[in-house]
């Protein structure tokens, strides 16, 4: 597979693609606060492309349950300085930011950024698809219960959960493209978790039926250490590697093009031994 953005192009051949998860916000369920200074998260981000990062992603506000309102200003100070330092340091880095404001992702991608991950799939920001179509870089569209940029914790039940992701996901491309986006440019993220429902049976669901949706575009999932992992035990974000490298086997094996994660080394490692037998 290849991604194309205005300065770069990521061949990733019949790989999984490995998206580095690097928060540069304080409120974050499993990272946030760690990579508070510009020089922390450089360091990191060149650790995640040597375990084999094929993108970095940079999110400046937490979406979770909880989790507080950002300004596209507050925004845009905590992402622009980290974009730069890493375009410095890293220039042939692949670079992704995750928001859901059309005005952030405009200042990132001219900041360096290469693709936008939108968490509302162009709901929050109706500049946004347009913004997409004039940039022409890739964009990821995610399902969500909760129609605006903040989840919650809400047990919603479905009847056919697969068949709602994927009517949903199915009428944001049709908008997406009447708005001018092409649909070389999209990927597609069925949502795991509160996203979808603080039930976790529909996160298993979604994960072994992941082949469902991907005649629709390329698809990318992040079950990184998430709620649905939590178990019976009800074990902390901190202790949920395990699961999320089992969810992880589960994305590959049943067609994720990429996976979204905080732990790069380890994802890399189940997603070898799954290029071998895929």
């Amino acid at each position: 597979m290849q991604l194309h953005s205005r300065h770069r192009s990521l061949d990733l051949g019949n790989r999984v693609g490995i998206v580095a998860i690097l928060n540069v916000t304080p409120d974050s369920y499993f990272d946030g606060g760690r990579f508070s200074s510009v020089d922390t998260l450089v360091r990191h981000a060149e650790d995640c492309l040597n375990n084999g990062a094929d993108i970095l992603e940079i999110g400046g506000e937490s979406t979770g349950p909880g989790s507080k309102d950002v300004t596209a200003d507050q925004e845009l100070q905590r992402i622009i300085p980290a974009i730069q330092a890493i375009r410095k340091k890293l220039p042939q880095a692949w670079i992704a930011v995750d928001t859901w404001k059309a005005a952030v992702a405009k200042k990132a991608l001219d900041a360096g950024a290469d693709m936008i991950n939108d968490i509302t799939a162009g709901r929050g920001d109706p500049a946004m698809f347009p913004l997409i179509a004039a940039a022409g870089c890739p964009y990821v569209l995610m399902y969500s219960k909760d129609s605006g940029p903040r989840t919650t914790v809400d047990p919603k039940q479905y009847a056919d959960v697969i068949q709602v992701i994927h009517d949903f996901l199915s009428e944001r491309i049709a908008v997406a493209r009447k708005a001018g986006v092409d649909t070389s440019q999209l990927i597609v993220d069925p949502g795991l978790g509160h996203f979808v429902s603080a039930d976790p049976q529909y996160s298993f669901q979604i994960l072994q039926s992941l082949k469902r949706f991907t005649g629709l575009a390329p698809v990318l999932v992040s079950p990184s250490r998430k709620s649905f992992l939590a178990g019976p035990q009800k074990l902390a974000p901190k202790d949920r590697l395990p699961a999320t490298l089992e969810a992880t086997l589960i994305a590959a094996k049943n067609g994720a093009s990429f996976i979204r994660t905080h732990d790069v080394g380890e994802t890399r490692e189940v997603l070898e031994v799954v290029g071998k037998v895929r």
